[in-house]
């Protein structure tokens, strides 16, 4: 699965090849940047959300492209939000980088979430509001690349959330300085849900992580199970966007996590 991501992210990387041989940059934002980390590390109410804007998905297909980023914004900001995540990949999630433009109104920071494997994309993120990106550790086989991708994007102002799926993963992370680390229950052959990584990998978080549970939450008592595992935040995207009311799906799910 991460194959086809990769390939489907080439024309973007070959755009950014070709800006940087002839020496053109993207010019950063210039407006405020609120702190990703700070808005997701779990404090006195206990466990975070970070709301997803998803139009689609290859286990899912399209979902609720009715909503627009702006009407969704609004409501995840009212729901309880603490971040929200922005799917900018277009071939499967129908994801923009204009969304997170979009989005900026809510006030809450945000993570682009893609499959970003240069350090291009860094300064490409640079240019957007987006005050996260994702960093999936599988996406790369050089040990050396991978923690000079996260210490590049914590140099320019960003924090990296580092995704692992597997305890090689996890390893590879901690030893490359990620300082927020997501794991993903998501089985990338089945596209099934295995929740033990979850349950067993938090056993496994050290003193000024930030650790988030991503994939498989729907439910308020999901919550509550992350929230007592000592998770600082969930990541919850489907469940809230194909509801009839992601609003109120949203606020059950953040009063599930608190304490």
């Amino acid at each position: 699965m991460l194959d086809k991501f990769r390939k489907a992210k080439q024309a973007e990387l070959d755009m950014l090849a070709k800006m940087q041989s002839e020496g053109r940059k993207f010019t950063p934002y210039a407006g405020e940047r609120a702190s990703f980390a700070d808005a997701i590390r779990r404090d006195e109410s206990g466990l975070k959300v970070i709301a997803e804007y998803k139009r689609a998905s290859p286990s899912k297909g399209d979902i609720n492209l009715g909503l627009s980023a702006a009407d969704v914004a609004k409501m995840y900001a009212a729901g309880g939000a603490s971040a929200i995540s922005v799917l900018t990949e277009e071939e499967y999630f129908k994801g923009n980088l204009s969304y997170l433009d979009e989005i900026k109104p809510s006030g809450l920071p945000m993570l682009r979430k893609d499959f970003l494997t240069d350090l291009m994309q860094i300064e490409q993120t640079l240019a957007t509001p987006a005050s996260a990106l994702l960093v999936i550790v599988r996406m790369f086989e050089d040990d050396g690349y991978l923690k000079e991708m996260i210490e590049q994007t914590h140099a320019a102002g960003l924090d990296a959330v580092v995704e692992a799926f597997d305890d090689v993963d996890l390893k590879r992370a901690k030893q490359a300085g990620a300082r927020i680390i997501q794991i993903n229950n998501r089985d990338l052959d089945t596209l099934g849900i295995d929740m033990n990584r979850s349950i067993e990998f938090i056993k496994l978080k050290e003193e000024g992580e930030i650790w988030i549970c991503a994939s498989g939450i729907s439910e308020p008592e999901d919550c509550a199970q992350m929230n007592e595992l000592g998770y600082d935040t969930v990541l919850i995207g489907t469940s809230i966007m194909s509801s009839p009311d992601p609003q109120a799906k949203l606020a059950a799910l953040v009063a599930g996590g608190r304490l």
